[in-house]
């Protein structure tokens, strides 16, 4: 399991310190392009990349804040995370509103809600192992992706309902 850390360049103490929360806490690593020497790319080079970074990912955690709106790159990222069926989530601080684009997916505010994403991340992909072998790779994401939803917004009290993955 590895989460993609999408986030704008304004955001990355936050987006740093979540991946050093969950690699610490719950041994889960993270792509996080602040340590990625390879990113002096640019235009079609860079999205290239990142969409092979974004595939050797299981997840899609979106840091978000007010600087968010001025990202070009942070909707993409999440654009190909829904094209692959992955578990989607965004962390938008204790006061930020969740941006309408990531509206139908669960959000965290805290870093404990950091923690909930992990346990369901972490649920979600062993249902992803087992049920890979059983159905298609696809349906199987999808099943995945499902129950993460619904099981981290459960634990985060938020309304379980069908998003649109």
């Amino acid at each position: 399991m590895k989460v993609f850390l999408s986030h704008q360049r304004a955001d990355t103490v936050r987006a740093t310190e979540i991946a050093q929360r969950l690699k610490s806490r719950h041994n889960i690593d993270s792509y996080l392009d602040v340590i990625d020497t390879q990113l002096g790319k640019s235009g079609p080079s860079l999205a290239d990349y990142l969409r092979r970074e974004i595939g050797k990912c299981t997840h899609l955690l979106a840091v978000t804040s007010l600087a968010t709106r001025e990202s070009q790159w942070v909707p993409w990222e999440i654009g190909i995370a829904t094209e692959k069926d992955y578990p989607l989530a965004t962390f938008a601080g204790y006061s930020q509103a969740v941006p309408e684009f990531l509206a139908a997916w669960p959000y965290l505010r805290t870093l404990e809600d950091v923690d909930a994403y992990a346990r369901a991340a972490k649920s979600a992909d062993a249902t992803f192992v087992v049920r890979k072998r059983m159905v298609t790779e696809a349906s199987a994401r999808q099943e995945s992706s499902a129950t993460f939803f619904d099981q981290l917004r459960r634990d985060l009290g938020q309304p379980v309902s069908k998003a649109t993955w």
